[in-house]
């Protein structure tokens, strides 16, 4: 009798270790383990080499999960200890272990929403893909910079950056270097189509000629609808073997974008870029020409413009001439407009 009292009182201990540890378990397969509030997405950022410390000590650092112990028993469960892979990974508010687990483990990371624009120089482009994809920043800005790597995509070193079209993309955030540079020149290949590639060839521009003068263009003016105009002045200056002296190219020559005049001291610098002293495009975009530029250029306006200043109400558009009479009487406008305003 009294073994059937012990033997009931061990199957009730068994039983309910059982039920205690099988409630632990669903609770630590099933219940919410995201430090997160209302409905915002947590993201977690894997290096690559990272290992399962690397994973769980930024988890720590960003406070990512409620529960250490129980994320740290699954993950060995389920064998992720040795199956950390990088990657940029976005986890849904009240994610369960398991469900977090299982995204890391098969490595179904996120992919970044990447957009870039308003960029003149190699090194600021590639402080920007660093700052948002695991590129290097002087790794890509020497490749950049090495010619085998440029002509291995068709370019100089001064032409590689038409190669960068300004826009929104989807990437992984481990993207190597190459691969990034790959996927440009992809993304460059959809857009030149056989359409735009006729059109410039009609220009007697190759894409390369049609992006520096789109990335001039853009710096003249933002105004899209009197792109088309300002492409055609400079369209009707190399066909009449006149210089362009498009003052954007010098400010990218003597490396200062304030400029709000140039003076003479500017337009003496020597630089393939001064194109008040030398003829024709400069060797390369003096800013990343955005798509909307370049399609001006390729449908620029037929007019005899030879000139062109800026307004003087400081709208943003330009005043156009034929003759260099008209123009000047025009610059002057602008320039007491700039005495009124204090600007020098």
């Amino acid at each position: 009798m009294r073994k059937n009292k012990i033997l009931a009182y061990a199957l009730v201990i068994v039983s309910t270790l059982i039920a205690t540890f099988a409630f632990y378990f669903w609770q630590v397969v099933k219940s919410p383990n995201i430090n997160v509030d209302g409905e915002e997405t947590a993201v977690l950022y894997i290096p690559k080499g990272a290992t399962y410390e690397t994973v769980l000590d930024s988890l720590n650092k960003h406070e990512l999960i409620h529960d250490q112990i129980s994320f740290g028993f699954l993950s060995k469960f389920m064998e992720y200890r040795d199956a950390v892979k990088p990657g940029r990974y976005e986890i849904e508010p009240n994610a369960s272990n398991r469900t977090i687990i299982s995204k890391l483990r098969s490595g179904d990371q996120d992919e970044v929403k990447l957009t870039f624009n308003n960029i003149r120089l190699k090194s600021e482009l590639a402080e920007k893909l660093a700052a948002n994809l695991a590129i290097d920043k002087e790794v890509l800005l020497s490749k950049l910079n090495d010619p085998e790597v440029c002509e291995k995509y068709g370019f100089s070193t001064e032409e590689i950056m038409s190669m960068f079209l300004p826009d929104t993309y989807f990437m992984w955030w481990t993207l190597s270097e190459d691969e990034f540079l790959d996927r440009m020149k992809f993304e460059y290949d959809k857009f030149w189509t056989a359409e735009r590639l006729n059109k410039a060839e009609t220009t007697g521009m190759t894409p390369v000629q049609v992006s520096t003068m789109a990335s001039i263009v853009q710096s003249e003016t933002n105004k899209g609808d009197e792109q088309p105009r300002v492409a055609g002045v400079y369209v009707n200056r190399i066909k009449n073997g006149i210089p362009l002296q498009a003052d954007p190219t010098v400010k990218f020559a003597v490396g200062d974008f304030a400029l709000k005049r140039i003076l003479n001291k500017h337009l003496s610098i020597n630089s393939p870029y001064n194109t008040y002293k030398v003829k024709g495009l400069p060797p390369g975009p003096i800013a990343l020409p955005e798509k909307r530029a370049i399609d001006a250029v390729l449908n620029f306006e037929n007019h005899n413009y030879l000139y062109f200043c800026a307004k003087e109400d400081f709208s943003g558009y330009h005043n156009f001439a034929a003759t260099l009479a008209e123009h000047n009487a025009n610059a002057r406008r602008f320039h007491t407009a700039l005495n009124q305003r204090g600007i020098r």
